[in-house]
């Protein structure tokens, strides 16, 4: 297999998963307080650059037939690139740091707070705030409290295949 063809597969496979986790788990997915399964994977560009398109074309589809309609297909999906990019750059700008990890796993809570709430806020009239944090908890709870220590816990064993799968 050539190396462009397993970066095509690679990305294909990430949007999959990430889009079909999150519409099999539509109930608690979608709205304020949301625990998106598939925001465990936003940590995957910290082992590689390559998984953030994978990553945001699986937002992409699951925002398509989720119930927001083009606000969440635009906003969300906007969202979800601006924090994996911020997830890898992390990973290089604190390489080797041993809090680079906890650091990154709060760009996704931050950014989609501050995006998701505001549209949120304007398009379906939930008070800013609110919408904020219900929003930064929910990402909160799956990325920092559940995806970091399940990642330590994948790290040695098996991230070596993560990063030969580009």
């Amino acid at each position: 297999m050539t190396k462009n063809t397993k970066k095509i597969v690679t990305t294909a496979l990430v949007a999959a998963i990430y889009a079909t986790l999150t519409l099999v788990l539509g109930a608690i997915s979608y709205g304020p307080i949301q625990f998106r399964i598939s925001e465990i994977m936003v940590l995957l560009p910290f082992i590689r650059k390559d998984y953030i398109w994978g990553l945001t074309i699986g937002c992409f589809l699951a925002n398509i037939i989720g119930p927001y309609g083009a606000p969440d297909i635009i906003l969300g999906t906007t969202a979800t690139f601006l924090s994996v990019y911020a997830v890898y750059l992390t990973s290089k700008i604190m390489k080797g740091n041993k809090y680079a990890l906890l650091v990154a796993s709060f760009w996704p809570t931050v950014i989609n707070a501050i995006i998701i709430g505001a549209m949120l806020n304007i398009f379906v009239g939930m008070p800013l705030i609110l919408a904020m944090l219900q929003v930064g908890f929910g990402q909160f709870v799956v990325i920092t409290i559940i995806a970091v220590p399940l990642y330590k816990s994948l790290e040695k064993k098996y991230f070596k295949l993560l990063e030969n799968a580009f």
